[in-house]
């Protein structure tokens, strides 16, 4: 789990509470689930519209890599492809065959198979980094999706407080329902300019690092089994590949180790 996502969630709700609370309100009062509705259904048919269903589909199915980060560890994938360099060094790189069924990323799966069917270094490279790029043109797409609606749902919300002043205005006779009917009618942009900043947004930041993160996991994979195919000594290729790991993956092994 991110502690980073969920303790700003927490931290930026709780906060607005608080202030609601200590300005003499009560959450009763933004508690409005028509107001939610507009917005999160204006948000999401808008985001539709704006893009093909697959798209918006595979976008919101990768909000869990907002919340959840389902890397492999950096550290622990340079150890397994030192272990793949020393026994192709001792029994060839065809003894790899028998490895590919316990590797589940498919990206280091599929190069490593190529590998031990004989492929040429920079014919691997040339295939593989087509791969990638696709791979990472299509990944673009779910943080533009999560922009898009954070686009969306401030003006939505303002479309749910129109629509709240509408039905007030039938009410002027009166005025004790009148202010009552206005305060509820801007709840529906609080939850438009709330979702906005508070989810959609700041999601799709995270999930642009989180796609960058996993992208340079893959070029290290590719950079290690051209690696291994060109027969390099496991110890150069183990310093070659700790340049990939970022300080953040530092960071985290020195705990882990901790």
């Amino acid at each position: 789990m991110d502690k980073a996502t969920i303790c700003g969630l927490v931290l930026a709700i709780v906060g607005i509470l608080a202030g609601l609370l200590i300005e003499g309100g009560n959450v009763s009062q933004i508690a409005q689930p028509t107001a939610a509705l507009i917005v999160l259904g204006g948000t999401i048919g808008a985001t539709m519209v704006n893009f093909p269903l697959p798209v918006v589909r595979a976008a919101f199915g990768n909000l869990r890599r907002v919340f959840f980060d389902q890397r492999t560890d950096s550290a622990v994938l340079i150890q397994e492809m030192v272990r793949y360099a020393n026994r192709a060094r001792k029994e060839g790189i065809v003894s790899l065959d028998s490895e590919l069924e316990s590797i589940f990323d498919p990206f280091l799966k599929k190069a490593l198979m190529l590998a031990v069917d004989g492929t040429e270094p920079e014919e691997l490279r040339k295939m593989m980094e087509l791969e990638l790029d696709n791979q990472s043109e299509h990944d673009e797409n779910s943080p533009k999706v999560l922009e898009a609606a954070g686009g969306f749902a401030p003006t939505i919300g303002i479309i749910g407080a129109v629509l709240g002043l509408i039905q007030v205005m039938q009410h002027l006779d009166n005025i004790a329902e009148v202010g009552r009917g206005i305060a509820v009618a801007f709840v529906a942009t609080i939850y438009g300019v709330g979702s906005a900043n508070l989810l959609f947004l700041p999601a799709a930041g995270k999930l642009k690092l989180r796609l960058r993160e996993g992208q340079v996991q893959k070029e290290m994979m590719l950079e290690g089994v051209i690696s291994i195919l060109e027969g390099m000594n496991p110890r150069m290729l183990e310093a070659k590949l700790q340049g990939f790991l970022a300080e953040s993956d530092h960071g985290r092994n020195a705990t882990n180790a901790a």
